[in-house]
């Protein structure tokens, strides 16, 4: 028998199900977050143990459907009664707000990663000047150094 569960990153369960043969879920969130979906193949009592046969592979197949392509059209129509020109124009009404949003996250994204960059930029150009500020400070010492060694051991006057 199987046991299907998923997880938000807070290790908040979401769903969880035994005996899951076959079957759909769906949960609803309103932020982005990272979800792991955990399949476990439990034996029933006995099988498997000992000289008994051994169990059959259990075989997985995931289909995860996120934003509007998780959307049950049909369901809607039902419910809402609406004809076929209709449900196209709410599916497509429902595909120009999935875009715009997308958009707007890109752009908000654009804009972090812009200031991040600008941010190393920076970074990089104040390390570069004081990098060469030692190194013009190491340089000038080197030369007093020496032309006072030089000095000590009379070989320049």
């Amino acid at each position: 028998k199987a046991v299907v569960s998923t997880q938000s990153t807070g290790e908040q369960t979401l769903f969880s199900k035994e005996k899951a043969d076959t079957g759909k879920f769906a949960f609803t969130l309103d932020d982005y977050d990272m979800f792991s979906i955990c399949f476990h193949g439990k034996r029933v009592d006995g099988q498997g143990a000992g000289r008994s046969p051994p169990v059959e592979d259990l075989s997985v197949k995931l289909s995860v459907k996120r934003g509007i392509e998780a959307k049950s059209y049909n369901d809607l129509a039902k419910a809402e009664k609406l004809k076929p020109m209709e449900l196209e124009l709410k599916k497509l009404e429902d595909l120009a707000e999935a875009i715009v949003s997308d958009f707007a996250y890109m752009k908000s994204r654009e804009k972090l990663m812009r200031d991040t960059n600008e941010s190393t930029n920076s970074r990089v150009l104040w390390f570069s000047i004081f990098s060469m500020a030692v190194l013009l400070g190491l340089a000038l010492w080197q030369v007093f150094y020496l032309k006072r060694f030089f000095k000590a051991k009379k070989l320049i006057e």
